[in-house]
C-alpha cells in the first residue's frame, strides 16, 4: 500500500476526512540504491513537516517487522542526543528499516559511534549522516557548567572543546543563558561533523566522492521542527 493512498470516511453528523492507508512495506535493496543524499535529505525535511503539523503516516508495524525480517536498507544514519523528548523516527515521520539510529548524551562521536557509522554507510548502503542536536540539550549544559559527576565527567569533556571555542563570548557563560547554550548546541554539531571526517577515512572518502553527505541539524523542543544548518 501507498502512504499517499487515502479513504475517506464521513462521521455521524460530521465533515468528510481523508485518512491515510497504513503503510506496510519496508525500503528494498533496489529501492535504497536509487537515492541520493539530497532526495534523503528532502526526504527527512518533509518528514518533518508532517510531523510538526501532527500528520504522521499510519504504518502496520506488525507487518513492516515481518518484511524486514531478511534485510535492511535504510536511508540514513542519525546521530541523536540520548534525550527521551526526541522521538527520532517520529521527527521526521520514518518506520520500521527506514533510519539507523545511534543516540549518546550530546551527540559526540567515539571509535564505536564511527564503526557504527561505517557499517550504517559502507556496508548497508545508507546515503546520508545528520548529526541531530537539540535546544535545551542537558549534556550541552552541564558541559558549559563544567559538571563534575562519575562517568559523565569523561564524557563531557567531548564536548568541552566547543565551550572553550566560544570563550570570546561576551556574554555570561553559564547554562542559565540560553544564547550561549544555544551557540555550544550549534557548535557542538559542527564540531561532530567535523570529528566524523577527521577520525573516519571511509565516510570521508564516501562524502568526497558524492556517495554519501553528512549534515547537521537542531531540533527545537518548543515546536519539533529541526533546522537544519
Amino acid at each position: 500500500m501507498n502512504k499517499n493512498t487515502k479513504l475517506t470516511y464521513c462521521p455521524e453528523g460530521g465533515q468528510e476526512k481523508d485518512i491515510k492507508l497504513l503503510v506496510e512495506k519496508v525500503l528494498t535493496a533496489e529501492e535504497q540504491a536509487q537515492l541520493t543524499p539530497d532526495s534523503v535529505i528532502e526526504s527527512l525535511k518533509d518528514g518533518n513537516r508532517r510531523f510538526v503539523s501532527n500528520d504522521l503516516t499510519a504504518r502496520d508495524h506488525t507487518v513492516q517487522i515481518r518484511k524486514a525480517t531478511n534485510g535492511q536498507y535504510p536511508k540514513a544514519v542519525i546521530l541523536s542526543c540520548l534525550d527521551s523528548r526526541i522521538p527520532v523516527e517520529d521527527v521526521f515521520d520514518k518506520g520500521i528499516g527506514d533510519l539507523f539510529v545511534a543516540r549518546v548524551a550530546g551527540n559526540f562521536v567515539n571509535e564505536d559511534i564511527l564503526g557504527s557509522m561505517e557499517f550504517g554507510c559502507k556496508v548497508a548502503g545508507s546515503k546520508l549522516i545528520l548529526v541531530l542536536g537539540h535546544e535545551h540539550c542537558g549534556a550541552v549544559k552541564a558541559a558549559v557548567d563544567n559538571v563534575k559527576l562519575g562517568n559523565i565527567t569523561a564524557m563531557l569533556t567531548k564536548i568541552r572543546p566547543v565551550v572553550e571555542q566560544l570563550s570570546h563570548y561576551e556574554g555570561d557563560k553559564s547554562s542559565s543563558n540560553p544564547e550561549f547554550v544555544h551557540m555550544v548546541c550549534e557548535q557542538n554539531v559542527r564540531k561532530t561533523i567535523n570529528d566524523i571526517r577527521q577520525n573516519s577515512p571511509i565516510l570521508k572518502e564516501m562524502e568526497d566522492k558524492g556517495e554519501i553527505k553528512i549534515i547537521g541539524g537542531v531540533y527545537d523542543m518548543d515546536t519539533g521542527k529541526v533546522d537544519f544548518l
